[in-house]
């Protein structure tokens, strides 16, 4: 099974041919293609090729299914005894993708 290991953001993730990952969400619309040039690692049925730090000429391209948020995260402050109470929701945009082809 071939996988590769990829940097979106600040943040690493695995990837296989035909599974689908979430990402932080980027800036392309849905059905368009995008290309990882960070491709820290790839693994080939035993055969490890690990980057220092990212693999040269290797690549991971995906596409774009959709983007979609997160469940809602309430931040809830409370003081007793002092009235002091503050509420605050956020809600994190994702952007999904197919993963395509894995080179390198």
């Amino acid at each position: 099974m071939k996988y590769a290991i990829i940097r979106s953001g600040a943040r690493q993730f695995r990837c296989v041919e035909g599974s689908t990952i979430e990402v932080d969400r980027l800036p392309v619309e849905a059905g368009a293609t995008h290309t990882f040039a960070e491709v820290l690692l790839i693994a080939n049925d035993g055969a490890v090729t690990i980057g220092t730090p990212t693999i040269s000429g290797a690549k991971v391209t995906t596409t774009v299914v959709d983007e979609f948020r997160a469940p809602k995260v309430i931040a809830y402050r409370y003081k007793a005894k002092e009235r002091q109470r503050r509420k605050r929701g956020h809600r994190e945009t994702y952007t999904r993708l197919m993963v395509n082809t894995i080179e390198g």
